[in-house]
């Protein structure tokens, strides 16, 4: 071997391998050490491409979680096909779903399915009293109105106008009840869906409202239309202005809870005007029995009486987590407006019946 070879191992090759003579001898010498270091660069070689196969791979690790991820939720939503979810806690729902913090438990989750939405009125959850409250409700004055509405024409002074005039209330009635069950059997499908129903819920409290005036305008100042028909102008206007507002997305935030509950007692106060009229012109005595007064105060008594315990979250604002299925505030408002509704029915009723009694004539200073 001529002296250029032994001065020279492995010149070419690797970058990584380069080796002098004094590192690396001849074949005759130490070769072990030169395949030790020819070694060390092969594992440097792979730990560099280990390297840039672990960037590589990290790189695509969002891809696969979104992907983990849109797995998930296909299997979430088929699990809600087959109603085969499970309440959970209030601080796991998302923003939108989120209105009354102290109810702790019995949420339904997101359920993008309308079929498992209405599945789940027959399941128990923070909202199952509140669907059936105003869905028994919304039945019951659609029966009764039916039954009234085919009455025997001889059982009213004027058939045509009076069916009329206490149809609004039914219908006023069977549409706040009916859009109350609707939204709280369907706002947990998205937020979009929520923000529909929850307008809709809104606008029924308010047809309730000047459906609720009609009748009994129509029967208090039967005698002196030209007050009742500017009363119910005003109603209608102050019912129209209530609808409007409710239409904003902000008015359905729990921050608004109290101002929501603040219009709608409003409009029904609106009332105390052509009521102050009336005890002044008949008398006291002849609007708390004639005038049905009685009834009236039961009426807006039990409305307001709901809407303070549903603005102030009573009882469920002092027992956390104690009223989260059954009883709570949005329930017992649900029944006090059923309530209050049937009571106003009974007091229209008896004027009706009272018109049907003294006929058709009017004196020279009454409003009956």
């Amino acid at each position: 071997m001529s002296p250029r070879e032994k001065n020279t191992c492995n010149t070419s090759g690797s970058s990584t391998s380069h080796l002098s003579t004094a590192e690396c001898p001849s074949h005759h010498g130490s070769v072990p050490e030169c395949h030790e270091e020819d070694d060390r660069g092969e594992e440097r070689d792979q730990s560099e491409d280990e390297r840039s196969s672990d960037e590589g791979f990290m790189a695509r690790t969002p891809l696969l979680q979104a992907h983990h991820a849109m797995e998930k939720m296909e299997e979430f939503v088929h699990k809600m096909w087959e109603g085969r979810w499970r309440v959970i806690p209030h601080d796991v729902l998302p923003d939108w779903l989120k209105d009354n913090d102290f109810l702790l438990h019995g949420h339904r989750p997101p359920m993008p399915s309308f079929r498992a939405c209405f599945k789940s009125i027959f399941r128990i959850h923070t909202e199952t009293g509140n669907i059936w409250t105003h869905l028994l409700g919304c039945l019951f004055f659609l029966c009764l109105g039916l039954m009234y509405m085919f009455r025997p024409n001889m059982s009213f002074v004027a058939p045509l106008q009076e069916k009329v005039v206490i149809g609004m209330f039914f219908l006023g009635a069977i549409l706040c009840l009916s859009f109350s069950w609707l939204f709280h059997t369907v706002y947990c499908h998205s937020e979009g869906v929520s923000r529909i129903f929850s307008k809709l819920d809104y606008s029924g409290i308010a047809f309730l409202i000047m459906g609720s005036f009609v009748p009994w305008l129509y029967y208090s100042f039967y005698c002196s239309p030209q007050p009742c028909f500017i009363y119910l102008i005003i109603v209608c206007v102050l019912g129209l202005a209530a609808i409007t507002v409710s239409q904003c997305d902000f008015f359905a935030t729990p921050q608004y809870r109290a101002v929501r509950a603040g219009v709608f007692v409003g409009l029904g106060l609106s009332g105390v005007v052509p009521t102050l009229h009336f005890v002044i012109s008949e008398g006291l005595i002849k609007a708390t029995t004639i005038g049905q007064m009685g009834w009236l105060f039961l009426m807006a008594t039990l409305y307001i009486t709901g809407a303070c315990l549903y603005a102030a979250r009573i009882p469920e604002r002092f027992f956390p987590g104690k009223c989260d299925i059954w009883f709570h505030s949005h329930q017992l408002f649900h029944i006090l407006v059923v309530a209050g509704a049937f009571v106003h029915f009974h007091g229209v009723s008896n004027l009706q019946e009272f018109r049907y009694t003294a006929g058709g004539g009017c004196t020279e200073d009454g409003m009956l």
